[in-house]
């Protein structure tokens, strides 16, 4: 029988197949180059796959210069930037002109969804049914709309139980009377929702007395001057119920201005690090605690399950509790909850 390595030593056998496994891993090689070249000259561009699939979300609070909204849009933005979204926040800063504007402008970058809080509940409806039309998604925080319809859901503090538990408190604190000056913001709907939860409540007492309204759009700047200039034109009060922190906070400032600070009870809502460590000096009673990182885990979870087609419930509430002197370590002063 023919045998091709009869005259071939074991050595020469062996050299005889190194060369073949070398010359076969050379082909395999070459054969590798070629694929791969072939796949970067042809392969599909998978960024521009991506990018056609990514989402644009356009995001409108009322401020940028109130912690609680950067804490919300924290929690937003995290969950678009996993998701490869991308996010236009605009600042209208307490103008409805020019959140109209910068809602306009978001329109016409071809967002796919709106997250909003609105200046003015009332201001908004032709934009926004504009958006509705283009297909738009529309998620409301904070307050509410006039008409509630034209967002997809809203993701809200209970602001009525915000006011109610201040009130319940107040009510303990001031059994034999009091006159009390409500700091206000009528064109939010949370504003007045937590206003109107606080007198509910305190009307039970004939002798507790409203003896002003001053409008500080929850604003530390504009409650300063607004509470002083109350004050000076000789109303007398023993304590200060203000819709927000924000607000709280001017009024302390106004307050101790005309050294009445430790002589008059002062109340808020949020529980921002400011009034907690007020609370916690003695210098404020009271507030009702918000929870901006649940509001804005809410959001953006809302938020996708719209942009995924699925269906999320029209108002969702999150829950507020009551934060005074005996429980404020528990809410940390240093930060928000």
């Amino acid at each position: 029988m023919f045998h091709p390595f009869k005259d071939w030593n074991d050595e020469h056998v062996v050299k005889f197949y190194i060369r073949t496994v070398h010359l076969i891993i050379f082909i395999g090689v070459i054969a590798c180059l070629i694929c791969a070249g072939i796949y970067i000259i042809f392969r599909p561009d998978l960024s521009e796959r991506k990018m056609e699939k990514s989402k644009t979300i356009g995001v409108s609070y009322m401020t940028m210069n109130n912690e609680f909204y950067k804490i919300i849009n924290q929690q937003i933005t995290y969950e678009a930037r996993t998701k490869g979204d991308r996010i236009i926040l605009r600042d209208p800063a307490l103008s409805v002109q020019k959140q109209r504007e910068q809602i306009e402008e978001m329109l016409n970058e071809g967002i796919d969804a709106l997250i909003l809080t609105p200046v003015e509940a009332s201001e908004l409806t032709d934009i926004l049914m504009k958006a509705r039309e283009k297909g738009v998604k529309i998620v409301v925080v904070d307050t509410e709309l006039i008409d509630p319809t034209l967002a997809d859901s809203t993701i809200v503090s209970d602001n009525y139980k915000a006011g109610s538990l201040i009130g319940r408190y107040y009510l303990q604190k001031h059994a034999n009377g009091a006159r009390v000056v409500l700091m206000t913001h009528d064109e939010t709907i949370s504003g007045k929702e937590r206003i109107r939860g606080f007198c509910d409540v305190i009307k039970k007492n004939a002798k507790i007395k409203i003896v002003g309204k001053v409008p500080c759009e929850g604003q530390t700047e504009i409650a300063t001057p607004a509470l002083k200039k109350f004050i000076d034109k000789g109303h007398e009060f023993d304590s200060v119920f203000c819709l927000n922190d924000l607000a709280a906070v001017g009024a302390a400032y106004g307050l101790e201005s005309r050294r009445l600070l430790h002589k008059v009870d002062l109340y808020g809502v949020d529980a921002s690090p400011e009034a907690k460590a007020m609370i916690y000096d003695g210098e404020m009673q009271a507030t009702s605690a918000q929870f901006p990182t649940e509001i804005g885990k809410k959001a953006a979870q809302t938020l996708y399950r719209l942009l995924e087609g699925r269906e999320v419930l029209p108002k969702v509430y999150v829950n507020v509790e009551l934060v005074d002197r005996r429980n404020v370590k528990k809410y940390r002063v240093d930060r928000w909850q």
